[in-house]
């Protein structure tokens, strides 16, 4: 059929729907948020969801959301459809897996696949993703040695037959969490968010009067692959390599990478790259090439919609038996600790195929408040424990990102993730736990002429006279993010009890009775001559509490007035000594 006046699939119609399958997944994601049970679904954003076509292919994700369970996401969709074909599937049944190596990389994810049916025919896949607060098990910390020790494992399954919940699926994970009401209540919201999806998009189809997505999903599968082509096709080919260090658990992780950029399209290869650790921080492949893809596509393309077409253009390897590529039956219950560290690595290499386009190092990683009390859960005399509340608190919170090209980096800002921090008035209200102090931590973002983003201090501790469990998931603290172009590191984290007592960096730590923690979290690098920044800014910084006046003087270069201005002829002697 031609494009021309007539046509219900012309240029403009087909833009129109394509715009309009957006809005689709995206109150499919917002469904998943309003009714979700879990502080990381509800509060933080912690989820994905997305529309495929019948074969698989990701046509468009929601805007809200995270990339490691979006672009995991889509390849957990054809393992589903490998294990249940499509042709056998009926109206009314949804599919759910928390399988890390074919769903989103640990065990605190579930993804839902629910068909949908129009006139009788499936039409297309819906998929959605969220975080659950508990899975059984050792829970979400870096100690277990195998998968086994870190939670309930649910294969590539049904949650519903044709409409009706299978009750053996509720009672099973029922029967193994501790806090059942939040993860069932998440794992039917994750069915209703689906089937939102799916009675917008038959009402589109009904609207627009087509029978399938075949067109629609061919035109934008092949718009954006050769727009993602051209993008690619703009940057100097070549090999890049960058290696990075971070902290790691029993010994220091070096995440290597090699980028080949040709005419077809981006490979990033992580050999070199340190091999398996003996506890969670393990990352299973398809977690690695969710950020690593989501890192090249942040500064390559990211104006192109992220589908299946756009994806496929960026191809990455990592050899079986490093960190990156963790098999089964690994522990890899924080994996993004290690995983989301990828987009840094990757803009080290494009930052040798490009000028002035990739910020400097952030702190990546997330740094979650996990704690959890009560009798039978913390490693305590019982007597010190009777009487007190069962609780686990998942609290999202991040550091600063780094210092962008033209801008300053972004202050307790979550990135790569995108989640959301969590308010402390959610915390308080779920838990026992209060939350003494947050607040930005001066000083912390790396200096340059752009300033790297501010972390931020926690302090907190128990309402009852008993003791909790402190899990630690936390990184860059003995190798903070780094400076580029001549911009400043960030300052290093930093976890202890308030009594100064050092707490370690990962692993469940007992918390006495009547102590709290203080949580100091990492700040961005810098980008950039901090002798170059504008004096007035500096200035600015240091009437905000963000910069010292020390630290204004001796990095930057900029003497303070008593009145908080820049002091002129001081601040020139010491630029220009």
């Amino acid at each position: 059929m031609s494009a021309g006046r007539n046509d219900p699939l012309g240029s403009i119609h087909l833009q129109i729907m394509w715009d309009r399958l957006v809005a689709v997944v995206e109150e499919q994601a917002q469904t998943l948020v309003r009714t979700g049970f879990s502080t990381s679904t509800r509060e933080a954003g912690d989820l994905s969801a997305g529309v495929f076509d019948v074969s698989g292919n990701m046509l468009a994700q929601a805007v809200t959301g995270t990339p490691g369970h979006v672009n995991s996401m889509a390849r957990s969709v054809r393992h589903f459809i490998d294990r249940f074909p499509v042709l056998e599937m009926t109206e009314g049944d949804i599919f759910l897996t928390n399988d890390p190596w074919k769903g989103t990389g640990h065990l605190h994810d579930f993804t839902f696949l629910t068909p949908c049916f129009r006139a009788g025919r499936p039409v297309a896949l819906f998929a959605s993703t969220c975080h659950v607060v508990d899975i059984g098990g050792r829970g979400m910390i870096a100690d277990g040695t195998t998968i086994y020790e870190e939670g309930l494992y649910i294969p590539l399954m049904r949650f519903a037959h044709a409409g009706r919940v299978d009750q053996a699926v509720i009672d099973i994970v029922t029967a193994n969490v501790r806090e059942p009401v939040q993860v069932i209540g998440d794992l039917h919201s994750l069915a209703a968010c689906n089937e939102t999806a799916c009675r917008r998009l038959v009402e589109m189809m009904d609207e627009f009067a087509i029978g399938d997505l075949d067109r629609l999903g061919g035109h934008i599968l092949e718009r954006s692959r050769a727009a993602a082509l051209e993008a690619i096709r703009r940057i100097p080919p070549g090999k890049f390599r960058n290696r990075m260090r971070i902290d790691g658990l029993e010994e220091p992780v070096d995440l290597v990478a090699e980028m080949t950029i040709g005419e077809d399209g981006i490979d990033v290869d992580f050999t070199g790259t340190s091999g398996l650790s003996s506890r969670g921080i393990n990352v299973p492949l398809c977690y690695t090439e969710a950020y690593a893809t989501f890192g090249v596509k942040c500064i390559v393309a990211p104006e192109v919609p992220n589908n299946a077409g756009s994806l496929g253009t960026i191809r990455i390897t990592a050899p079986t038996g490093c960190i990156l590529a963790a098999e089964h039956p690994a522990p890899v219950a924080v994996r993004h600790v290690t995983g989301q560290m990828l987009p840094d690595v990757v803009f080290g290499c494009l930052d040798q195929a490009l000028d002035n386009a990739v910020p400097a190092e952030g702190t990546s990683c997330l740094w979650n408040l996990y704690a959890y009390g009560g009798p039978g859960r913390v490693d305590a005399d019982p007597r010190a424990l009777a009487g007190s509340r069962n609780f686990t608190v998942l609290s999202f919170h991040s550091g600063g990102t780094g210092a962008r090209p033209g801008k300053d980096g972004l202050s307790a800002t979550a990135f790569p993730s995108g989640v959301r921090n969590v308010p402390v008035e959610v915390t308080e209200a779920i838990s026992p736990l209060i939350v003494w102090r947050k607040e930005y931590r001066p000083d912390s973002g790396g200096p340059g002429t752009y300033r790297g983003g501010l972390g931020q201090v926690m302090e907190l501790g128990l309402l009852e006279d008993a003791p909790f469990a402190f899990s630690a998931l936390f990184d860059r603290i003995d190798h903070p993010p780094r400076g580029r172009d001549g911009g400043g590191d960030g300052g290093g984290g930093g976890v202890r009890l308030s009594s100064g007592a050092p707490l370690d960096g990962k692993g469940t730590q007992t918390i006495p009775t009547g102590e709290r923690v203080v949580i100091e979290m990492p700040g961005g690098g810098g980008l950039g001559d901090a002798m170059a920044r504008d004096a007035d800014a500096v200035a600015a910084d240091v009437r905000a509490g963000l910069v010292s006046r020390q630290v204004a003087r001796s990095r930057y270069g900029v003497a303070i007035a008593a009145d908080g201005g820049v002091d002129k002829a001081a601040t020139a002697r010491l630029r220009n000594p």
